[in-house]
């Protein structure tokens, strides 16, 4: 098990000047729920990303569109990234896109997912501008096999596609090199980071946030948010969205 950030606060901010912070949104800033729609972030945590961010750089990378995650955010001086980090913009003009030439694939294969898992119940669609997910978090044990089989049939058929699996949701992406750590190194060098007083800081929950702990390994620190432990890049942990909170404001007084 890797020790909690708890207990190594002192240890992850080191000796540097400054920090920069990067965060996944669902399961880590909000708790994992059944709606999407129910996940909402609370006042105490709004507070807490508001101090943080008058702190220090503090950009979320979420799963969710960008309109989304920047609405139910609602911090100007936070840097948002929708789609798995596939469509950024921030402060002072700040913006990346990447994928664009793939949306008539990704509308095909919402297409096909709707039409196809119509008829099993649970079965959730959620179309993002740069992604498509299926969610199966909602339905019976026993149509779980049936709806990977048709999400795989699906991704054979739309090759210009990546599949990826995230807790209880199946995932279409553009096939290209691009991903949660690709965007945070984009942004350490977009925002003139990428120097030896910053010590970059990721805290997330989902598989799709394995990419940025690796991209961090050699000059940052991981921290994987969950109660089970798994195999990881993250160098320390956190068991839950209020652990995360008490790791968020010990940051703030750490460098305040």
């Amino acid at each position: 098990m890797i020790p909690s950030a708890l207990d190594h606060v002192r240890e992850i901010v080191g000796d540097c000047g400054r920090l920069a912070v990067f965060l996944d949104y669902d399961g880590t800033l909000t708790p994992i729920v059944s709606d999407p729609e129910e996940a909402l972030l609370s006042d105490s945590m709004r507070q807490t990303l508001l101090a943080l961010a008058a702190q220090a750089p503090v950009a979320i990378l979420s799963g969710r569109d960008l309109d989304d995650i920047c609405q139910r955010v609602d911090i100007g001086t936070v840097i948002y990234g929708g789609s798995h980090g596939f469509d950024i913009a921030g402060p002072r003009g700040l913006h990346k896109q990447v994928g664009a030439e793939f949306l008539p694939a990704l509308d095909a294969a919402e297409n096909a997912l709707r039409k196809m898992l119509a008829c099993i119940p649970g079965a959730l669609v959620e179309r993002k501008r740069f992604s498509v997910a299926a969610h199966y978090r909602n339905m019976d044990e026993s149509d779980v096999i049936k709806t990977e089989r048709i999400v795989n049939q699906v991704a054979a058929h739309h090759r210009k596609l990546r599949k990826i699996g995230n807790k209880k949701v199946y995932e279409f992406q553009p096939d290209v090199d691009w991903d949660k750590g690709k965007a945070v190194l984009w942004l350490l060098e977009a925002l003139g980071l990428e120097q030896d007083d910053v010590r970059p800081v990721y805290i997330g929950d989902d598989r799709t946030d394995e990419d940025a702990f690796r991209a961090l390994e050699q000059r940052g620190v991981g921290i994987l948010v969950g109660e089970q432990p798994r195999p990881t890049a993250a160098k320390y942990s956190l068991k839950n969205t209020t652990e995360v909170q008490h790791f968020l404001r010990a940051l703030i007084s750490s460098v305040s």
